[in-house]
């Protein structure tokens, strides 16, 4: 009787501790769910604003979103960028159901152009001690001179855009306006005063400190943020948003696109070599994928274009380094031409076009020299090779004979009687005819 009691103990043992974890989590939902220190997501939004970057701001808002995290800081020191990449930041802000931070971080950090739209699209503000915002007047993209229509209506495209995310979050929308027209500026101390931002944070502790309690509206709905102690979570990034990133500086881009150039140049003359081909194709392509990621000018692309080509006509055509001299013109005036990126913070630095008009000068140089000093060489092959060549009489030319001449018998016509033995010179080749005469 015993032994079946305890075995029916046993058997019940597992689904009364079953049931007894069941209770457990149900009480801890009920009861506002598990204990524990919120958490934070933080994306970097260092550098230009490009397509790399509006990526990563959109997957760490869905990431946030996923996890249900308390909020996203946006941690900001950009000079601007493309607005193509602005607007797809912008929209994922509005959208977001976690509510977003822009901070303007660290000291001697600074939001400019496209950061402006970003922060005022942000549901709080903050900014760091010695950080400013402003400047966001827009940049043709096109590279060339606008005219004052289309000027103009891109300038009140851009305010009409930053006016109404200003007013949404019910920030001061005559200073933003007056950023995107008159290219104004501001500290985080006349920021505060003027009612552009939120609040002043010296760091991250601080700023997760003030943040909380705060109440916020998200997506029509009052959210109230609980960030004191809050564990902040960095985005990863991954490998793709890297190369992409590295790809949309200018720099890099600019230094592909000269380099692939070399490669492909340097492959059509020397015709085999294979490997400076591919390389130079390759660098080529992502060269050109990179631009298409920048505010490209096309007048700089085509003067690069045509300084190549001015450079292979060169090594073709026996200017004596003439067309060189244009073609280093040409290639510096596009260099610097390349990218437009005035209050963008997106330009090929001087440096760089430096060093590479001084290594296009010397790698040209060196070829055209080559070029000209083989020009300059007597004939060593093919029947203009022959002439100069000696040999001996093999049979009397007397005027046509036979002729021993670079260790192969040659038929000889001479201008007068030359008996066998006689040292002969080449003066002339007539078909399979050497043209002799006394040596």
């Amino acid at each position: 009787m015993l032994m079946t009691r305890n075995r029916r103990v046993r058997r019940r043992f597992p689904i009364v501790l079953g049931l007894s974890f069941c209770l457990l989590a149900a009480g801890l939902l009920a009861g506002g769910g598990w204990s524990g220190p919120p958490m934070v997501q933080v994306v970097p939004l260092q550098g230009t604003v490009n397509p790399a970057s509006a990526e990563l701001l959109v997957t760490a808002i869905h990431q946030a979103e996923r996890a249900q995290r308390e909020a996203i800081i946006i941690e900001i020191d950009t000079p601007g960028g493309l607005d193509t990449a602005m607007r797809d930041m912008v929209k994922a802000i509005l959208s977001s159901s976690v509510p977003v931070v822009a901070y303007v971080a660290p000291t001697g950090a600074r939001s400019a152009s496209a950061g402006v739209f970003v922060m005022a699209a942000a549901h709080v503000v903050a900014m760091s001690p010695g950080t400013n915002l402003g400047a966001a007047h827009p940049v043709g993209l096109g590279g060339a001179v606008a005219d004052s229509v289309l000027a103009g209506k891109v300038t009140n495209d851009a305010a009409a855009y930053i006016r109404s995310l200003a007013r949404q979050r019910g920030r001061n929308v005559e200073w933003y306006e007056d950023a995107v027209r008159r290219s104004v500026s501001a500290t985080e101390t006349e920021a505060m005063d003027k009612k552009l931002i939120d609040l002043v944070a010296r760091d991250q502790a601080d700023l997760l400190a003030k943040l909380d309690g705060r109440k916020v509206n998200v997506l029509g709905q009052d959210v109230t943020l609980h960030t004191r102690g809050a564990i902040a979570v960095k985005t990863p990034v991954s490998l793709r948003i890297k190369i992409l990133n590295a790809l949309s500086d200018p720099n890099i881009a600019y230094l592909l696109l000269t380099l692939g150039f070399y490669g492909i140049l340097f492959e059509l003359m020397h015709p085999g070599s294979i490997l400076p081909g591919v390389m130079g194709g390759l660098a080529l392509l992502l060269g050109f994928f990179a631009l298409q990621t920048l505010p490209v000018n096309y007048v700089g692309v085509l003067l690069i274009l045509f300084a190549m080509l001015l450079f292979i006509l060169d090594v073709k055509a026996p200017t004596h380094g003439a067309l060189t001299v244009g073609g280093v013109i040409a290639f510096v005036m596009g260099s610097i031409m390349l990218v437009r990126g005035q209050g963008s913070g997106l330009h090929v630095a001087g440096g760089m076009v430096a060093l590479m008009t001084a290594l296009t000068v010397v790698f040209f140089t060196w070829i055209v020299g080559a070029a000209v000093r083989s020009r300059k060489r007597p004939v060593v092959t093919g029947r203009q090779g022959m002439v100069g060549e000696t040999g001996v009489v093999e049979l009397a030319c007397s005027p046509v004979g036979s002729v021993f001449v670079h260790g192969t018998y040659w038929a000889a016509e001479g201008a007068e009687e030359l008996p066998v033995g006689t040292r002969v010179k080449v003066v002339a080749v007539k078909g399979l005819t050497l043209k002799v005469e006394r040596a």
